[in-house]
């Protein structure tokens, strides 16, 4: 019987948090690994993470949020549970699209 690779089992309570365009810029990675919990809660800890950038929270504020492939619109942050491996997408407008 094999066991799961440590990396798996670290990553097994945490989020995928995937930056795009200006929102990579801003924090200076394109993704990283986050404890799993509401979208309010991966949002403060990415902001807090990031707190040091002069543009993070701004950038951040004006991103689309997809959580998966589904958009989260309107809902409250708090509202979302966002399950072990999940992928968080932070989408800033893009020009002409």
């Amino acid at each position: 019987m094999s066991r799961p690779s440590p990396e798996r089992y670290e990553n097994a309570k945490h989020v995928t948090v995937r930056y795009w365009a200006a929102a990579r810029a801003a924090a200076g990675l394109s993704e990283e690994q986050v404890p799993a919990g509401t979208l309010a809660e991966v949002l403060d800890e990415v902001r807090r993470r990031h707190a040091d950038g002069d543009r993070f929270a701004e950038v951040v504020a004006m991103c689309s949020v997809l959580v998966g492939d589904t958009p989260v619109n309107t809902r409250e942050p708090a509202s979302v549970v966002l399950e072990a491996g999940a992928t968080v997408e932070l989408l800033p407008p893009f020009a002409g699209g």
